[in-house]
């Protein structure tokens, strides 16, 4: 299993797929996505070993150069961001629901490891920037006391930043939403 996870945010498309290019030839990481974003951005989130992903992160920084939004190497990642990123999760319970939403893509995957360290909660996805106009947001379920820590402790960090959209929480969500969430 992968340790760490890494992401760098571009305003260039073009100097995007140059740098995930870069940052693959680097090191040996794995590819979680490298896509263009809403509004004309390009993401690359790869996942490896820390020091991997250490070394593909930093030389992508070095070549993004003035086209570099943002970035952030995460170690001990939790197990459960990467597959919230590719939207393959399925809970195993449907409990309360909880949404962050935010204006940074890389702020919210922080938020989505912290919210799931910090309570008993499980991902429904972490959708990045597309058709979003930028932004991000994490659904996750649990029980609405885990669900409101999961909240808390995603929020404290992208509020650091200022860039927090909105937080959400539903305690009894309708049986006719469940489809549209998984």
């Amino acid at each position: 299993m992968y340790k760490a996870i890494g992401m760098i945010e571009l305003s260039s498309i073009a100097r995007g797929i140059v740098v995930a290019d870069l940052m693959l030839k680097t090191a040996f990481v794995q590819v979680v996505t490298a896509t263009s974003v809403c509004p004309g951005k390009y993401i690359i989130v790869v996942q490896g070993e820390v020091a991997a992903v250490e070394s593909s992160v930093n030389a992508g920084l070095e070549k993004a150069r003035e086209y570099l939004i943002d970035s952030f190497v995460l170690p001990n990642v939790h197990d459960s961001v990467f597959s919230a990123i590719t939207a393959t999760t399925m809970p195993d319970r449907l409990e309360a629901i909880g949404i962050m939403e935010s204006f940074s893509l890389a702020s919210m995957i922080i938020a989505a490891d912290a919210a799931l360290k910090a309570a008993d909660i499980q991902a429904l996805e972490l959708c990045l920037g597309r058709g979003l106009g930028g932004k991000a947001y994490f659904t996750f379920t649990g029980d609405v006391a885990a669900v409101q820590a999961g909240i808390d402790a995603g929020k404290a960090l992208v509020l650091k930043n200022g860039l927090l959209v909105d937080v959400e929480v539903i305690p009894s969500p309708s049986e006719k939403l469940w489809p549209s969430l998984l």
